[in-house]
């Protein structure tokens, strides 16, 4: 019996345009798990006054950050490449700096904030690539992540602010 061969893919978009897309999604997604993995980090060590407000708002972000490192996998895979999965991958992709918990409940907010920050810009840098390959759905992705990154960017710097 003759086995069949895999489809080609065709969603519109060329072989070559597709790589770019991935290779910029892996960089994502790379980041984005870093920060999930540093958020909570964070969640189990902070510590001082403001250990409450903290604990729970570095839970909710991981929580959301968890949910978003699927998407992103699963669109890499939608683009017929295999998701970069492992702790050597990552770290080889991501701009996030890793960090262990302990250091203040002040430099975990300042650098959830940077990173946050970090992968708007991956995200950004992202843009053109997906946009000139006519992939609305890599770019529409991308706009509702950098929405989530930015409120939350700004939720952790509202907490540094004094009147």
């Amino acid at each position: 019996m003759k086995s069949e061969t895999q489809p080609q893919i065709d969603i519109g978009i060329k072989p070559e345009d597709r790589e770019k897309v991935f290779e910029g999604l892996s960089k994502f997604l790379a980041d984005t798990y870093t920060l999930y993995l540093k958020t909570h980090n964070f969640h189990w060590n902070v510590k001082g006054p403001m250990f409450q407000t903290l604990h729970l708002m570095f839970e909710q972000h991981y929580n959301e950050l968890w949910t978003a490192v699927d998407v992103i996998a699963e669109r890499i895979r939608a683009l017929d490449f295999l998701a970069p999965g492992s702790y050597g991958e990552f770290s080889k992709l991501t701009s996030i700096k890793e960090e262990s918990g302990d250091c203040s409940a002040e430099h975990m907010i300042r650098s959830l904030v940077a990173g946050h920050e970090t992968v708007i810009r991956t995200a950004r840098s992202i843009f053109p690539t997906a946009e000139q390959a006519g992939d609305q759905v890599t770019v529409d992705l991308l706009t509702q992540r950098m929405q989530i990154h930015e409120k939350n960017a700004w939720m952790l710097r509202s907490l540094l602010e004094t009147d």
